[in-house]
């Protein structure tokens, strides 16, 4: 029922016929996140549980947020690629 009305209202939505079972591609962490992550931490030179703790509040909000905000983008990709490794 909640695939319906999706379908219905949002003409672009991923159905779940169409969602790649797994891809390490579609891990917001693992594509964008870790990355800036990893240059805030290696930035700092702290005792290693605290660095990464200030280097995850040294990452923008607005870094985050885009790469959420690509993910549909991300999605796509990995489903024309039929469940394949993109870039």
């Amino acid at each position: 029922m909640q695939t319906d009305w999706c379908v219905a209202n949002f003409p672009s939505v991923i159905t779940k016929d169409e969602w790649p079972p797994n891809s390490p591609d579609l891990n917001v962490m693992d594509f964008s996140i870790w990355a800036i992550l990893e240059a805030n931490v290696c930035s700092l030179t702290l005792k290693k549980s605290l660095t990464w703790k200030k280097g995850w509040k040294a990452t923008p909000q607005d870094d985050i947020r885009a790469a959420v905000e690509a993910y549909p983008n991300r999605l796509r990709a990995v489903i024309k690629a039929k469940g394949g490794h993109i870039e």
